[in-house]
């Protein structure tokens, strides 16, 4: 699904990403795992779009994505979640998800005036889909909550499930975990592994927690200094010396070796 080749990001004199080279299967539930400024966020940002690379390139499912914008990437079915979500707060849960669907009838003036039943139409058809979302992933009781209302981690659900308003592809989730109970940790890896198997998504996931890298990710690739240092199963790059020291440089041994 995607090739990344020999890519950099550089700021100034500080490389971010610094020639990395990495698949990323169709069908798979890549893990992307390293210590702290290893550069992943930033290969993130990269391949979706939101920086452009200094060099190298970005191929999805044979074709060159290089430096295409976040907008573009989206309607080729390339998404990705954040480590802070990114919701609209004043609007409900359910409004978050309907209003992600690109090119809505009602966004024309024209539309809205003298189209009304299509108008209507179409968003009872976008309201139904957001309410399959919302039981798919559990949280159907928080339709019309206003969504800065909601947990950091039903924050996350949601975002999972605007990625279910399009036909994705492929999303890479940064730091799903983070700030999430245990509880609903479980639910969010529940739902990538029901979009897995039963949708076809394809995803790549930064995550620090290694049980659930371990749980959900199968292969699992750690970076380091901006640079691929080991990739194969959790064990194997848990097992690699090179990963090994490179969390040992930053007193994250523990993190390596399972115990996160």
């Amino acid at each position: 699904m995607i090739a990344v080749e020999n890519l950099h990001r550089h700021f100034g004199g500080f490389r971010a990403v610094d020639g990395a080279s990495l698949k990323i299967a169709t069908g798979s539930i890549t893990g992307l795992i390293g210590p702290n400024g290893a550069g992943k966020t930033t290969l993130f940002n990269v391949i979706a779009g939101r920086l452009k690379p200094t060099s190298g390139r970005v191929m999805m499912a044979g074709e060159d994505i290089t430096g295409l914008a976040p907008h573009e990437l989206f309607h080729k079915g390339l998404l990705r979640t954040f480590q802070i979500a990114h919701e609209f707060g004043s609007m409900t849960v359910r409004e978050n998800l309907m209003m992600v669907p690109a090119r809505q009838s009602g966004e024309t003036l024209w539309n809205a005036w003298f189209r009304r039943k299509a108008v209507a139409a179409e968003e009872r058809r976008l309201r139904d889909k957001a309410d399959e979302v919302l039981e798919f992933l559990t949280i159907s009781h928080l339709a019309d909550e206003k969504a800065a209302n909601i947990s950091g981690g039903q924050k996350k659900l949601l975002e999972l499930g605007r990625t279910m308003m399009v036909d994705a592809r492929i999303v890479f989730l940064d730091e799903v975990g983070a700030g999430v109970n245990r509880t609903l940790l479980n639910t969010i890896g529940d739902a990538i592994v029901r979009l897995n198997q039963e949708r076809g998504y394809t995803f790549c996931v930064i995550e620090h927690d290694m049980d659930f890298i371990a749980r959900l990710c199968n292969p699992v690739i750690c970076m380091a200094e901006g640079k691929v240092l080991a990739e194969g199963t959790v064990e194997d790059v848990k097992n690699d010396e090179r990963v090994i020291e490179a969390y040992l440089g930053t007193g994250l041994k523990n993190k390596v070796v399972g115990h996160a």
